[in-house]
């Protein structure tokens, strides 16, 4: 993978990812930004920090960790647990729709340690957490998160919802 905007080409085209443009996430941000922020963030974690780490694997990891593909938000009472439950849904609609290797299903299923008992087994799942944890807060306090990344997206026609 050589971009993000490969990833990001791939999961459109092999999958059901653009539906994730209808679903809001945290704050004003749809689950596309959502997703794509901690792709984008969690490549350029790893390449600051200067780890080996399987790029292909977290890109496509990251922008499938939350494709539950539903409204959380829909007051049904079962959503009530969806911190839970959701890397779950995730998991089973990604390994339905993506050829999954274990490493992006182990990013899929234990992105929300610790709320999730079980931990990340690899370092790209690591990283998936910790950087979905920064951005889930930063788009419940920013009023207007990502406006460079937007930017990006918005000039290779990349439509975020």
């Amino acid at each position: 993978m050589k971009s993000m905007l490969d990833a990001i080409d791939y999961v459109c085209r092999e999958g059901k990812f653009e539906k994730t443009a209808d679903f809001i996430q945290h704050g004003n941000t749809s689950c596309m930004l959502h997703t794509i922020a901690v792709a984008y963030y969690s490549d350029y974690f790893a390449q600051k920090i200067r780890i080996h780490y399987k790029r292909r694997e977290l890109l496509i990891g990251a922008l499938l960790h939350d494709y539950f593909l539903y409204d959380w938000h829909d007051g049904l009472p079962k959503r009530k647990i969806h911190g839970f439950t959701h890397p779950h849904y995730a998991l089973i609609n990604a390994d339905r729709d993506f050829n999954l290797t274990d490493t992006e299903k182990n990013i899929i299923k234990r992105h929300m340690f610790p709320l999730t008992v079980i931990p990340p087994s690899v370092r790209e799942a690591w990283i998936v957490c910790m950087v979905d944890k920064i951005c889930s807060v930063y788009e419940v306090f920013a009023k207007d998160p990502y406006i460079r990344l937007r930017k990006i997206l918005k000039a290779n026609r990349v439509s975020v919802g």
